[in-house]
């Protein structure tokens, strides 16, 4: 008789174990939804109350890690939370990390623009080139159009930075720094019609833009 409840007692067991790994998964805080919310509060203002929402997640990344030291989305939070603290070298390395364990796209793109910040353009470049090839579709594609652009921007090859942010704002039409990025080296290369339409689009998404108002006064003169 013992022996036909053992099993029954070992299932209540199990099932216990089970209730409380879920009860605990629960309380543990979740790291992208610390992420997103840092990013909001960015996005009010509130810079302190978003740093301390970053740094939440990446202590709970760290926590991910030790117990998978192969778990590409904690990289990825991790990597994301760093850029936006602006500890653009931790970032880089953090990635760097990552990419010995997976070639994820999302940490090739965030060690692009950790670069950009560093104004490491070559590696910069490098990665954003990389995460195009390989994720076309990606979520950050036209974001790293756009690092393209301002990579070709800087180191003055107009024409190549045309058609890279050309490419952002077909995918993403509702930025106007973009528009503005755009109508500045159609200028700077003498193609006005280009020029007055990009700075056009700039300010049709923000009116009170200063510099594409400028930058649209100059063209139709």
């Amino acid at each position: 008789m013992n022996r036909s409840r053992h099993p029954r007692l070992v299932a209540c067991a199990a099932l216990f174990l089970m209730i409380l790994a879920g009860l605990g998964a629960q309380d543990k805080p979740d790291a992208l939804k610390l992420y997103r919310n840092g990013r909001d509060l960015d996005a009010v203002g509130r810079v302190e109350d978003a740093r301390k929402a970053y740094a939440q997640a990446i202590e709970v990344c760290k926590l991910d890690l030790a117990d998978n030291p192969k778990n590409m989305d904690a990289y990825a939070i991790y990597g994301w939370s760093l850029l936006r603290m602006g500890k653009y070298q931790d970032s880089v390395n953090v990635c760097l990390e990552a990419l010995k364990s997976a070639n994820d796209a999302r940490i090739v793109e965030t060690l692009g623009e950790g670069y950009f910040y560093l104004a490491n353009y070559k590696e910069s470049l490098k990665y954003m080139e990389r995460y195009i090839d390989t994720a076309p579709r990606g979520e950050r594609i036209s974001t790293a159009y756009f690092f393209v652009g301002e990579i070709y921007r800087i180191n003055q090859q107009f024409n190549r930075a045309d058609i890279s942010y050309s490419a952002a704002v077909y995918l993403e039409p509702s930025i106007s720094l973009w528009w503005f990025r755009l109508g500045s080296v159609r200028e700077t290369v003498g193609d006005k019609r280009g020029a007055t339409d990009a700075y056009q689009r700039a300010l049709k998404l923000r009116p009170d833009y200063k510099d594409a108002s400028e930058g649209l006064t100059r063209v139709r003169t």
